[in-house]
């Protein structure tokens, strides 16, 4: 997808949060998706307009509209989700009905642990399993992409709900503590160094096209969110990159390495 971030990444504004499992951020009020926020993403608020919050992401600076009752006060969080999805539930038992849901990255703040549950801010229950100490992160992103098998394609999707190219590139990247922009454009140019033509893509590697990028698995395989399958799927590169091609997509424009990432052995 198209981003348009021409601003500082932190600029003078007030400090908000999603306070929502998912927040959709808008092109302009009442516009089309261009990406979103998870619960405890934070946000810098700069205008108010028509029930729409502008302003950046900080985790990546990225701009857009938010409906203001999705945005709350900052909380100080101590952990955050490190599995697709997590249930809440009104109490620490798995039969009693669930209440809501949080997403892959969501930060949260803890307040008492109840045998295999953790109490949240704000009375919620989760399974102690699915949440990390906010310090600690995962290591290979190949990995974590791997979590987001099978999600539906969605346009600025960020979450298992759905989730576009970059969105994947980006959930793996930010939960291996590893900074990294929105848009395939921006991660084409600020994310690791070109392979020269002929040598082989490894796992890890990042496979771009113009307004597309890919995550190679393993040799000769591609882990991607893209349209033709809609939804997160694998995919024999050479494949991918004929099919692409006789789709009016175009060659492939880099292949990156982002060195020193730690890389766990592809099955088989």
């Amino acid at each position: 997808m198209k981003g348009q971030v021409e601003a500082e990444k932190f600029v003078d504004g007030e400090l908000k949060q999603c306070s929502v499992a998912v927040s959709d951020m808008l092109g302009k009020p009442d516009g089309r998706r261009v990406s979103q926020l998870v619960y405890g993403d934070l946000f810098n608020v700069l205008e108010n307009s028509k029930g729409y919050l502008y302003g950046q992401s900080v985790n990546d600076g990225y701009c857009g509209y938010i409906k203001a009752e999705e945005l709350g006060d900052p909380e100080d969080p101590t952990h955050w989700v490190a599995v697709p999805a997590t249930h809440l539930y009104p109490g620490p038992h798995v039969r009693l009905m669930n209440t809501g849901i949080l997403y892959f990255g969501s930060e949260v703040s803890i307040v008492s642990v109840e045998g295999d549950w953790t109490r949240l801010a704000g009375g919620a229950c989760v399974p102690s399993s699915h949440l990390l100490p906010l310090e600690e992160r995962l290591d290979d992103p190949v990995t974590i992409a791997d979590l987001m098998l099978g999600s539906p394609y969605l346009w600025g999707g960020i979450t298992r709900y759905g989730i576009d190219c970059s969105g994947l590139v980006q959930m793996a990247w930010r939960a291996c503590g590893l900074e990294c922009p929105r848009d395939s454009d921006m991660q084409e140019s600020e994310l690791g160094r070109t392979l020269p033509q002929g040598e082989t893509p490894r796992r890890g590697d990042l496979v771009f096209w113009e307004g597309h990028v890919g995550i190679v698995a393993e040799r000769n395989m591609l882990l991607h969110a893209n349209a033709h399958h809609m939804a997160v799927a694998y995919e024999k590169l050479d494949a991918a990159i004929v099919r692409i091609a006789e789709a009016g997509g175009g060659p492939v424009t880099s292949i990156k390495r982002v060195d020193g990432l730690k890389l766990n052995r592809p099955p088989g």
